[in-house]
């Protein structure tokens, strides 16, 4: 089920399922991303408990789930956008009316915590959901034109698209410095293992994707294509161990290919060390694995449809293609 595409003139709705809109370092660039969608021709509206905050820097579950549904039920919102990500997404799911959901298909776009609340969406209602920037990364004020094309190419039309590398790549803390920021070049994509698949896409934030196995939330993997990232708190260990477990799934020996976002500099795991733990698993090691595609804590990155088809060819030798066909 995929949600009618954006137009020019919608109106998104923007929610808080994780953290609040009221952390100190957030809240002043709220405005900033309101006027960047504005700019891009969208009407923004918000939940009613995005400034609410409390000691863990979200809001009552009840608050979070109230926007959740209001979002959904509310016919005149064509997209929801969530401000960011954090911890506890998943606190919500048992308590999300999923036949709601289903009976009224709508964007859903964000990142990192939000993992949770998109697989277990699509999960549950075989919705399309969309891994993609968040309402902050909005008020980015350079080095987000990428990030735009790709939003655009996802979100407001139904033609399939090629995900190319980006030129430039940023990993400043450009929250607390918008001006002083500096962008290097982009090396482009590092094949692992060569080859070709074709599947649905499953994924997101690895170590929060990992909170949904064994529940009534985990998707079905069977035939897919996992695209996987994870932020700079991982430590190597960390991903040895997810990626263990991730490939004792039932069903992971279906998984048509894998592809990583880029992982930041500050993340304490080491290309070098991936490529080892991949090569180590018995079960990735046999199929098309690519690193550094730009998605996930990283900038700039591209929006991509969770439950959506994917079609990749992978050549350590000549030009590689991964073509986004049903989003």
């Amino acid at each position: 089920m995929i949600a009618p595409k954006l137009k020019l003139g919608d109106e998104i709705r923007i929610i808080t399922p994780a953290r609040s809109a009221s952390m100190n370092w957030l809240h002043p660039l709220i405005e900033t991303a309101k006027e960047k969608l504005e700019s891009m021709g969208f009407k923004i509206s918000f939940g009613d408990y995005v400034e609410e905050i409390d000691e863990f820097n979200s809001s009552p579950r009840y608050m979070r789930i109230d926007d959740l549904h209001d979002a959904f039920s509310d016919p005149n919102v064509k997209a929801i956008l969530t401000v960011i990500g954090g911890y506890n997404s998943n606190q919500l799911l048992e308590f999300i009316d999923y036949e709601l959901i289903r009976n009224n298909p709508k964007i859903l776009c964000g990142y990192s915590d939000i993992t949770a609340l998109q697989n277990a969406i699509y999960a549950k209602t075989d919705m399309i959901t969309y891994s993609g920037p968040a309402f902050f990364n909005f008020a980015m004020e350079k080095g987000f034109e990428y990030n735009e094309e790709y939003f655009k190419k996802c979100l407001m039309n139904e033609d399939s698209f090629e995900i190319k590398p980006s030129k430039k790549i940023s990993e400043d803390l450009w929250g607390a410095d918008q001006k002083n920021r500096t962008f290097t070049e982009n090396k482009g994509w590092t094949i692992v293992n060569e080859g070709s698949a074709e599947g649905k896409i499953i994924g997101g934030n690895i170590s929060t994707l990992a909170l949904l196995q064994g529940t009534e939330y985990w998707p079905d993997i069977k035939n897919c294509v996992l695209f996987l990232e994870e932020c700079d708190e991982s430590t190597e260990d960390d991903i040895y161990r997810q990626i263990e477990s991730l490939s004792q799934q039932t069903d992971f020996e279906t998984v048509k290919a894998i592809v990583f976002g880029r992982i930041e500099t500050a993340c304490k795991v080491k290309q070098e060390k991936l490529i080892k733990i991949i090569k180590n698993n018995s079960r990735m090691s046999r199929i098309p694995v690519v690193l550094d595609v730009d998605f996930g804590h990283t900038n700039p990155m591209i929006t991509f449809p969770i439950g959506g088809t994917v079609k990749l060819e992978l050549k350590k030798e000549s030009e590689s293609t991964i073509e986004i066909i049903e989003h």
